[in-house]
């Protein structure tokens, strides 16, 4: 009895332990640690987006289904076509390769209440997965002890950092590899189904023979061109076998006499119909001793060359551009991809993937192999390297003559919030180290296209982009100033003095006038209402905008030095000549520094002097551009008069309140704020805004980001009192981005913890459990400001090469490590060990002349 009793009190005991883990969260990433391999419920969010920049996409989830097919220049989430492989094995029977449909999938979700007819839910799939990263490669293990073979699937697309072109391709690839895990040989039939999911209503769909596959295919019509697409999928096994034309039937005739043909292991071929066939397959047999392996590779190629995207009022005023001729032709009024203007048809689209499938993915391979050839933590690479998908979602468009646009996000059907919006691209650390021939391509917009010649410059940009209007919205102070930062930032890294030299006339614009609309009585600050990256007017002088302010004012000094504008004695260095505007922007950055210090620090954090009298902006019309159509209740006037303008943060603590200063570190400039001001504040935005349960906070605005016994950093607290009634409109939530842009900054400061735990916090949210680990949303699915994750990498190592002076500088805040860099010629790995570096290139070149280390 003694016995009895004894066991069942360890047995209570450990059950108690175990619970108490759970509610503890020490037992939260069980079935995925950080950078590690995702398995049971930890599968059942994971999609993997596979195409090429501005191409559009699908993704392999973590089952090896496919879904979020997006290949017609817009999103379609939820878009999951009757698209897969199939492993039949003589003797034994055939089973889908892919694991078992995640519960989710078979009720709640739209026409699952009447059985997910047309999905192919129902065939038998091998009994585990698990799904592991490496980016752009995602890896789905399979196995089924009822199958004697497994299975491992290896889905990428080309993604080679400065290859701009190369990594914008129409392409994407699964590649099987079997192993007969028996000891008997095996033999079957692998295939690889489709229905024509590139059909639509109107015009005509076939499928067409292609040699080793088919071609999905929609015809455009003279009215609606956008139609015509078409979708490769095809196999270099010489043996292959395809049937070009399910039968055709009606209710669920085609589908279930293509799976009959599977579990027979029939190959037979069947020809190619005019129009309108449902489905195809290939199939490829295979002999596997015991032992034995073998890898097929599947290959897709997608050419979808028109759209009907649209977006901005063209002006054909010279005044509202600073381009001259005042456009760049473009073939069409709405977008075209820019592997259109590279490939007429499919046909050249699948033989250039073909023909260099093999250099591309060794080349992809090198990327690869150097990211991860890293000592960084674990849960620093999962951030980066899981945020890069956003530069291969439906987020990213790139125009007919290679020029990058973004969308700020993406919705279920279309792009969310136009076009390189400045002041969520001010995060985005990634595409100027990676790609950054595109990046200054950005800047060429937004100086050119983007701006008037008064120097207003519209914070959104026109697809196809061409000069418009500029009286639809107010300029963004934070956007435009961080673009000012951001020219340096891509001149450091390029090294490319005939490209500041050009911009720099327009930059000068630029930085005119935002002190003339923001600081016309040139106090240092942003005082007049300026609107910003939270959608309002920020009314009065606060340190987010001035401290952006003051980083552009750094900025912009630094490439006037360097273009010789400010002339210094060859022999003492003194100044013996200088512009009188340069002096404007000099004594302006001495007095914006004062101010931080002296009216917009509390001694503990950076605040806002909420101001709406004594301005240049009427009084009377305090009313934010959100809110501009919306009738003004009696309510809302009474509070008004009471507290002034809406959407203020005053005396709150910020999460983004110095981030000029983070955008002055990540662009190679000093901090223009007092250091221990500045660690002050993100001390104090550590302890107040990041929070590691969200149960007892409530947010009435977009709440499911974190949410319950979730934790997360809020944008801003009001930890002294004085909160407002209505503040910023976002206030109280949780953003991606901006946790890893105060994140990376504490970090800079050598709170390298404090920053990691919020880094661990973040990523902890999207375990694949509840949201998809590569999809990390703000306003929208894929959202760009989530690639201020890429700024930990220089955070934690200080690696940054600078091209204008080929210096690689060098700052560890974890002692010796390998890390990641790329530039604008090439990428390879920095190590840093027992005080010194070294570099080793692994692709194309990096010129460096000195190493200049430094200790926090």
């Amino acid at each position: 009895m003694f016995k009895i009793n004894r066991f069942f009190l360890k047995a209570g005991l450990c059950l108690s332990l175990v619970y108490l883990a759970i509610v503890s969260g020490t037992l939260a990433q069980a079935g995925h640690s950080y950078n590690g391999t995702y398995s049971g419920t930890h599968l059942d969010r994971v999609a993997f987006p596979i195409g090429g920049m501005g191409t559009g996409m699908f993704t392999v989830e973590g089952t090896g289904a496919i879904s979020h097919m997006s290949v017609r220049n817009n999103p379609d989430m939820f878009n999951e076509p009757v698209l897969f492989a199939a492993l039949y094995v003589k003797g034994i029977g055939a089973k889908v390769l892919e694991g078992p449909v995640p519960a989710w999938k078979k009720f709640g979700q739209p026409d699952n209440a009447r059985g997910a007819e047309g999905a192919d839910y129902g065939l038998a799939r091998f009994r585990s997965a698990s799904f592991k990263a490496r980016f752009p490669f995602g890896e789905v293990a399979l196995a089924d002890v009822s199958i004697p073979v497994k299975a491992t699937i290896t889905g990428w697309n080309p993604f080679i950092p400065t290859d701009a072109d190369n990594s914008s391709l129409p392409v994407g690839a699964l590649e099987y590899h079997l192993i007969n895990t028996s000891k008997t040989s095996q033999s079957g039939v692998f295939s690889y189904s489709a229905k024509n999911f590139m059909a639509m209503d109107g015009g005509t769909n076939s499928i067409k023979p292609v040699t080793g596959g088919f071609i999905l295919s929609q015809s455009g019509t003279a009215k609606n061109p956008e139609m015509q697409g078409d979708f490769a999928v095809f196999t270099d096994e010489l043996q292959t076998t395809v049937d070009n034309c399910w039968f055709r039937g009606g209710w669920w005739d085609p589908l279930t006499m293509a799976w009959k043909k599977i579990t027979q292991g029939n190959t037979k071929a069947v020809v190619a119909v005019g129009q309108d066939a449902p489905g195809a397959t290939l199939y490829v047999p295979f002999s596997l001793k015991p032992g034995e392996s073998k890898t097929i590779k599947i290959m897709f190629s997608w050419y979808v060359p028109y759209s009907h995207i649209r977006y901005g009022v063209r002006s054909d005023k010279s005044s509202d551009t600073t381009l001259t001729p005042t456009d760049k032709a473009q073939p069409s009024p709405y977008y075209m991809p820019w592997y259109s203007s590279k490939f007429k048809d499919i046909n050249e689209v699948i033989d250039y993937w073909q023909n260099n499938y093999q250099s591309l993915k060794q080349k992809t391979q090198l990327f690869t192999n150097a990211f991860y050839n890293s000592s960084l933590p674990p849960e620093v690479l999962e951030a980066v390297a899981a945020n890069l998908t956003i530069l291969k979602s439906t987020t990213t468009l790139r125009q007919y003559d290679g020029r990058f646009w973004g969308w700020e996000g993406s919705n279920d059907e279309d792009g969310s919030c136009a076009g390189n919006c400045t002041h969520v691209y001010n995060y985005a650390q990634a595409l100027c180290h990676l790609f950054p021939a595109m990046e200054r391509g950005i800047r060429e917009t937004e100086l050119n296209e983007g701006m008037d010649a008064l120097g207003h410059q519209n914070y959104r940009e026109a697809m196809p982009i061409k000069p418009e209007g500029h009286d639809v919205f107010l300029p963004a102070a934070d956007g435009q100033l961080g673009s000012i930062m951001r020219a340096y930032r891509d001149w450091r890294i390029s090294g490319d003095d005939n490209w500041l030299k050009k911009l720099y006339p327009k930059l000068k614009v630029s930085m005119d006038y935002c002190i003339k609309t923001w600081d016309p009585d040139h106090n240092g600050t942003l005082t007049e209402p300026h609107h910003n990256t939270y959608d309002i007017e920020f009314w009065g002088a606060d340190g987010m905008g001035t401290s952006v302010y003051l980083g552009a004012l750094e900025a912009f000094i630094e490439m006037t030095n360097h273009l010789n504008t400010v002339v210094h004695d060859d022999k003492t260095g003194d100044i013996v000549r200088i512009d009188h505007a340069v002096l404007l922007y000099m004594d302006l950055l001495t007095k914006g520094i004062k101010a931080m210090k002296t009216q917009l620090y509390n001694g503990e954090y950076f605040i806002q002097n909420i101001q709406w009298k004594g301005l240049r902006a009427n009084p009377n019309t305090f009313r934010n551009t959100a809110e501009l159509d919306e009738p003004l209740s009696p309510e809302a006037k009474q509070l008004l008069e009471k507290e002034g303008p809406k959407y203020q943060y005053g005396k709150g603590c910020l999460s983004d309140g110095v981030i000029g200063c983070w955008f002055a570190k990540v662009c190679g400039l000093p901090e223009p704020i007092d250091q221990k001001m500045v660690t002050s504040h993100l001390e104090a935005v550590y302890k107040y805004n990041f929070k590691t349960d969200l149960s007892n906070f409530s947010n009435p605005q977009r709440s499911t980001y974190a949410l319950g016994n979730e934790g997360g950093l809020l944008l801003c607290t009001w930890p002294k009192g004085r909160a407002l009634s209505l503040p910023f409109v976002y206030s109280n939530e949780v953003w991606t981005g901006i946790e890893y842009e105060v994140a990376s900054h504490l970090i800079f400061e050598g709170k390298v913890k404090e920053g990691l735990n919020i880094v661990k916090t973040t990523r902890k949210r999207y375990d694949g459990t509840v949201r998809n680990p590569f999809d990390e949303y703000e306003c929208g699915h894929w959202y760009a400001r989530a690639l201020s994750s890429y700024a930990l990498l220089e955070a934690l190592t200080g690696v940054r090469y600078d091209a204008v002076s080929q210096t690689l500088f060098i700052n560890s805040r974890v002692g010796d490590f390998t890390s990641f860099l790329s530039t604008d010629t090439g990428f390879g790995n920095v190590t840093y060990k027992n005080g010194k570096a070294s570099l080793k290139v692994a692709y194309g070149s990096i010129d460096v002349k000195h190493i200049q280390i430094s200790k926090s």
